[in-house]
């Protein structure tokens, strides 16, 4: 029976025990919803960064795309003889299906990756989980 009861040291080493896995669970927690911040902010500057030139050239390339585009539709009706409407008509449904193919293509990039921090993420929601429902 003796064997049954434990000491008053024992009963402090484990809630010590305890508190110290705790404790350490808490600051993983924090340590990875940290990283995860700071993945995120890093992924938000590199897209800043990368937008802007990216932005700027799509203007350049939309304007330099109407103009020559206006420039194939006039040399269609001055050169082949057609008539402006069917010369700008010809010229707008090639643009048109070539934008829409890179759309199409660009859309499918997209779509085969997450720009989110899957490793981070990944760890936190495990966490999460373990603090929820310890086994």
């Amino acid at each position: 029976m003796a064997n049954d009861l434990q000491s008053p040291t024992d009963q402090q080493n484990l809630t010590s025990l305890v508190t110290g896995i705790l404790d350490d669970a808490q600051e993983l927690f924090r340590q990875q919803a940290k990283l995860l911040r700071h993945e995120i902010k890093e992924d938000f500057r590199k897209t800043r960064q990368a937008a802007i030139p990216a932005a700027l050239g799509l203007w350049l390339v939309v304007l330099g795309s109407i103009l020559l585009s206006a420039t194939a539709a006039l040399c269609l009706h001055e050169f082949a003889g057609w008539s402006s409407s069917a010369s700008f008509g010809v010229v707008g449904l090639v643009v048109l299906i070539l934008g829409g193919g890179l759309f199409y293509v660009g859309m499918q990039k997209f779509a085969s990756f997450n720009p989110l921090p899957d490793e981070s993420a990944e760890a936190l929601k495990e966490n999460l989980e373990w603090i929820a429902k310890p086994k």
